[in-house]
């Protein structure tokens, strides 16, 4: 394998894990601002309260993405397969 082979191996990859991450983490990011934003608001300085919210907007979330998750890794693993069977 080559020098560039590697390193297109490795960017594919690293945009599949951004395209699978990239909405749970947004989802976390943004609940998390709000649930902040509203501990800021009433002065409740809970530290524990932003747990559940966020747990559970990232749960939804998975269920959700699920199928356009489970698709980009499928694509990436058939993408890598094939890489694998034709020698590099």
């Amino acid at each position: 394998m080559t020098g560039a082979a590697i390193l297109d191996v490795a960017r594919d990859g690293i945009v599949t894990f951004l395209k699978v991450a990239g909405p749970l983490m947004l989802i976390a990011l943004v609940v998390g601002l709000v649930v902040s934003l509203v501990q800021a608001l009433t002065q409740v300085q809970e530290q524990t309260l932003i747990y559940v919210p966020k747990i559970m907007a990232v749960f939804g979330g998975l269920l959700l993405f699920m199928p356009f998750m489970a698709d980009a890794l499928g694509a990436y693993m058939g993408r890598i397969a094939a890489r694998i069977v034709s020698g590099g």
